[in-house]
């Protein structure tokens, strides 16, 4: 029997050179498989198309934009996801959705290997490649950019050399990768950090120093989970879609970060990702108003690693799989509604509302009505500071008042106080 292949096929150059580079190099049979993620571009059925007049003995398109959104967005809008304080994990959200997939179409067509066009130096192939063995460890992996020195130029002459029905124009010289959550945009000029990017690179954002009217929108969360936008109900794909519009015409969601990737080198990146920068402003602020203190900070933990762990491509993690339950659980009460002003490349929250608030008027208050009780803060400060306040005493007896507040006795200070106590 011959073996098979299943191919993360994307309907480009690289990926369709691949279908006949891998028949070549293994004697396999090629299935394609297309994923759209909302990346937006050509038609499914075209890329489908292409993939079995490349040679490809299958070829499935999927449309899993809702599951995406759903399934990989929300949860990560739910964490507040943001790695290194800042990136939404737009890539890094995609490749589990995809795997998936490809997992799938292996099953289906008896194939025993899964192959993607990532280079040996980036994140994505630790993504697809952890995450495919994670759902099936029999299953084995190959990159022919990287395993098999499929380099642009050669990728080129051999399509050319088989008349392979794609362009062969020059390449864009960024390399570029978006999907509903935001889009990513890297190499060419940008590789000099200290060059600044330029409006030419984006896409999903208009330039927020562009004079233009505040956009004033309401999120409703019930949950955790958007369903609504200025009263309209939504699903979380049409969330998403509607804020990539509309913050992205206020220029909200633009990021240029110097990030640390999973492989051991830094890299700059500049980000776009206006829905998702709107989304998890709004979900952060109604847990401000709807999570308990205690949980609300050992949440803070939780979300940068959940974060981690997505980046580093281990979205099918058992940790993952148990901080996802955790994160839920925190979510139970996070319900009501946020008003944000999009302006100038930022969403800024301006009110909120909630029936599941901990917000007490009345206890919050400085004005008449005010129900807290102010006399039972001196107990408690006596007592909230009674162990630093006995630390305090020792340390002075051992190295009398310090002044300079470092409150660490020196050797020679406890020397002498050990004489003293001898005498």
């Amino acid at each position: 029997m011959t073996e098979r292949v299943v191919l993360a096929y994307s309907g480009g150059l690289d990926t369709s050179v691949a279908i006949g580079w891998i028949a070549e190099e293994t004697n396999a049979e090629v299935i394609a498989v297309a994923v759209d993620v909302g990346q937006g571009g050509e038609n499914l059925d075209v890329i489908r198309k292409r993939a079995l007049a490349c040679g490809a003995v299958e070829a499935e398109v999927a449309d899993a934009r809702d599951e995406f959104a759903e399934e990989y967005c929300l949860p990560a809008i739910k964490a507040n996801a943001l790695y290194m304080d800042r990136y939404p994990l737009v890539s890094a959200l995609s490749r589990p959705a995809i795997v998936k997939h490809l997992v799938a179409a292996a099953r289906k067509h008896g194939a025993t290997t899964v192959a993607h066009g990532c280079t040996g130096k980036g994140n994505d192939q630790v993504r697809f490649e952890a995450g495919i063995v994670a759902l099936a460890p029999d299953l084995t992996c190959i990159a022919p950019v990287r395993d098999y020195a499929m380099t642009r130029d050669r990728a080129i002459a051999f399509c050319e050399a088989k008349n392979l029905p794609i362009a062969t124009t020059r390449k864009s010289p960024y390399s570029i990768d978006q999907n509903v959550f935001g889009r990513a945009v890297e190499t060419g000029f940008l590789e000099d950090i200290w060059n600044g990017p330029i409006e030419d690179i984006y896409e999903y954002t208009q330039n927020p120093a562009t004079p233009r009217e505040a956009d004033e929108v309401v999120v409703t969360f019930d949950a955790g989970v958007p369903v609504a936008i200025d009263g309209r109900a939504v699903t979380v794909l049409q969330a998403i879609q509607e804020l990539n519009a509309r913050a992205g015409a206020q220029g909200v969601g633009r990021i240029d970060l110097v990030e640390d990737r999973l492989v051991g080198i830094k890299s700059r990146e500049v980000y776009e990702a206006p829905g998702a920068i709107a989304l998890i402003t709004a979900h952060q602020e109604l847990e401000n108003v709807t999570v308990e203190r205690e949980l609300a900070r050992y949440k803070r933990q939780v979300e940068q690693r959940w974060g981690e762990l997505v980046y580093d491509g281990q979205w099918f993690s058992p940790l993952k799989r148990a901080l996802d339950g955790f994160v839920n659980e925190a979510n139970q009460h996070v319900t009501g509604d946020i008003r944000m002003t999009l302006h100038g490349g930022r969403a800024v929250v301006t009110g909120r509302r909630s029936e599941s608030s901990l917000y007490d008027f009345n206890l919050a208050t400085y004005d008449t009505g005010d129900t807290f009780d102010q006399a039972a803060a001196k107990g408690f400060i006596d007592i909230y500071s009674l162990s630093s306040k006995i630390a305090a005493k020792r340390d002075q007896a051992w190295t009398g008042p310090d002044l300079r507040g470092s409150g660490h006795p020196s050797t020679l200070s406890r020397s002498n106080a050990s004489e003293q106590q001898q005498r």
